[in-house]
């Protein structure tokens, strides 16, 4: 056993028995790796910094259960792996998922410098400060309908005007859109389609 994994070893006992500031020895020691290990699969730093966070909030919640004879490392990354799972297949079933893949293959292929990709966040925040040149109406039409993927009949009845106002609206919003976001043009495209 080397000198570090004794104390690897020690630390755990000690947090089992809920020593916190070897809690947040291990914290220290860990918690670049892991959060380097995270942001490689989730590509968001505001993402990766929650998994990191919940992963040893878990570890801290569930600290009589620590087995000092395993691999803490293996028992960190297990769970953050997990999660990352989770996170994963979330996004997946996320509307704005779709999206983005569309807009990072448009920003591939239209960049002079393919390794300049903007990830998930970027993506969000630019979709965000678009949306802020929309009427309070087709913003909520057109986060209803293409982030929420509710359909139009169902927005109608919601909001209790007619499916021929949403229509209008959703159709004032993408024209907004699409001048605020020109590199978007593929993204939009897909847009268009109705739910």
């Amino acid at each position: 056993m080397t000198e570090q994994s004794a104390l690897t070893v020690k630390l755990v006992e000690e947090v089992r028995e809920g020593r916190e500031h070897s809690f947040e020895y291990l914290y220290r020691q860990w918690v670049q790796r892991l959060y380097s290990f995270v942001i490689g699969y989730v590509k968001s730093e505001s993402i990766a910094d929650d998994i990191v966070q919940e992963t040893f909030v878990r570890i801290w919640d569930n600290r009589k259960a620590l087995d000092s004879g395993k691999s803490f490392k293996a028992y960190l990354f297990t769970i953050s792996y997990h999660m990352i799972i989770k996170e994963l297949r979330r996004q997946v079933r996320n509307p704005l998922m779709m999206d983005f893949v569309a807009y990072e293959d448009e920003m591939r292929t239209k960049s002079t410098e393919g390794e300049k990709l903007l990830d998930y966040d970027l993506f969000v925040e630019a979709l965000a400060k678009a949306k802020m040149h929309l009427t309070p109406r087709q913003r909520q039409i057109f986060e209803l309908n293409k982030e929420l993927d509710i359909p139009v009949a169902e927005i109608a009845e919601r909001l209790g005007i007619t499916l021929q106002v949403v229509r209008n609206q959703l159709s004032a919003a993408m024209r907004v859109m699409r001048e605020k976001l020109p590199p978007l043009a593929y993204m939009l495209f897909l847009l268009l389609a109705d739910s």
